[in-house]
């Protein structure tokens, strides 16, 4: 599916809302994400009747699907998930798992670019190393989590969540033949 003029300026519109408020208060408020959720779904309804609705109640499941497990370890807040979710309501199931997995990558790096600012690379590194041990010799997945003196800069996701969207959208045709996925 083509994304839409109304989408894309909606998309810019939330995305930057959810920036200011993730940078000024560290929280993507309800009033935000759940108003946008039922956009997606009139509007997808409307334009594409029970196909757009299923369209995009499956763009909210695998958004906030993807994003449920890194909420559950603690490494983002709720509203980063219900963000993601957001955005695979008005994208669809396809289109969030390619910013899903751009967000991934752009984060990852914002994450290291914050602990090596703020200190912490050594301990991290240490402390993950450890538990892939414990995986790869047990076969159990045992979270260890920072310890109290372990420098733990607070990130705002929603900064990654709205460049992975923002590129998804603007860069989806050379992405989709990447991919091999028109």
């Amino acid at each position: 599916m083509k994304t839409g003029y109304l989408t894309q300026v909606m998309l810019i519109i939330i995305l930057g809302i959810a920036v200011a408020t993730d940078i000024r208060y560290q929280k993507i408020p309800n009033w935000l994400t759940f108003p946008v959720m039922l956009a997606g779904v009139i509007l997808n309804s409307v334009s594409m009747g029970l196909q757009g609705f299923l369209f995009s109640i499956g763009g909210i499941l695998v958004g906030i699907m993807a994003m449920i497990f890194p909420y559950l370890m603690g490494g983002m807040g709720a509203g980063d998930a219900k963000l993601m979710g957001a955005v695979g309501g008005l994208l669809g199931p396809k289109e969030v798992c390619i910013a899903f997995l751009l967000t991934a990558l752009i984060g990852g790096i914002y994450a290291l670019g914050m602990l090596a600012y703020y200190g912490g690379v050594r301990e991290t590194v240490v402390r993950y190393w450890q538990m892939l041990k414990i995986f790869f010799m047990a076969g159990k997945v045992n979270y260890i989590p920072p310890s109290a003196n372990e420098t733990r800069p607070r990130l705002r996701y929603g900064v990654a969540i709205a460049l992975g969207t923002l590129i998804t959208v603007i860069m989806k045709d050379p992405i989709y033949e990447i991919l091999h996925l028109n």
